[in-house]
């Protein structure tokens, strides 16, 4: 599922986010990465959704060989990645469902497949009875939560999460955490970046540590 071998980012700067790193995370596993703020988790998640391009080396994303990707190919190949941030950017003046709604609308569903998908993915966050609600009528977990249905609507292979309990206190953060394993349960593939070391040791997860951009770690929690 996902593959890096040497992979380095360097940017204009001269400043490297991540140096000579290898890993490989096979389909259908949950693994979190942890390290400090700056250490280059963000960079790595970029680099798999093809949102950065490595400087050297090579990665290999569901079969998918990022260095020779056409670029008209990119949006195509990032529909089977959902991406969760610590702020879900919600649009303020759409309805829950709109928000949900809308990667579907860009590609073209029809109306009545982006319901039931929509529909679908409310049920799985618990949220189904706010779907006519707006953001700002929702609590800070409620819209995490929305964030994380946005994300799943296409049902991804690929679910990418950056700190994404990062501004939930710990009982809100332990259910969020549980909603990724319940979809990776069902087959989807997980890669968590948190600095929530307690949180993550209540999970039988392989953990991938950054360190000043270097992978020095590849343990279970």
């Amino acid at each position: 599922m996902i593959k890096f071998d040497n992979v380095t980012k360097k940017y204009p700067n001269g400043h490297e986010a991540l140096k000579n790193s290898s890993f490989s995370i096979d389909a259908g596993e949950m693994v979190f990465l942890t390290g400090h703020s700056g250490a280059g988790k963000t960079t790595l998640l970029k680099l798999i959704g093809a949102l950065e391009i490595a400087s050297f080396g090579h990665i290999e994303i569901n079969q998918h060989k990022l260095e020779s990707l056409n670029p008209r190919k990119i949006p195509k190949f990032r529909r089977n990645i959902g991406i969760v941030l610590q702020n879900p950017h919600l649009i303020a003046d759409q309805t829950v469902y709109e928000n949900i709604a809308l990667p579907l609308i860009i590609e073209g569903y029809h109306k009545h497949e982006i319901g039931k998908r929509v529909r679908a993915s409310l049920d799985k966050v618990g949220l189904l009875s706010k779907e006519h609600f707006l953001p700002e009528e929702l609590s800070t977990g409620e819209q995490q939560r929305i964030g994380l249905a946005r994300a799943v609507v296409n049902k991804p292979d690929l679910l990418l999460a950056d700190e994404p309990t990062g501004n939930l206190d710990p009982d809100l953060s332990r259910e969020i955490m549980h909603l990724f394993k319940d979809f990776n349960s069902v087959g989807t593939t997980v890669l968590i970046a948190t600095p929530d070391v307690k949180l993550i040791a209540e999970f039988n997860c392989r953990v991938l540590h950054i360190e000043n951009g270097n992978l020095v770690e590849n343990t279970h929690a």
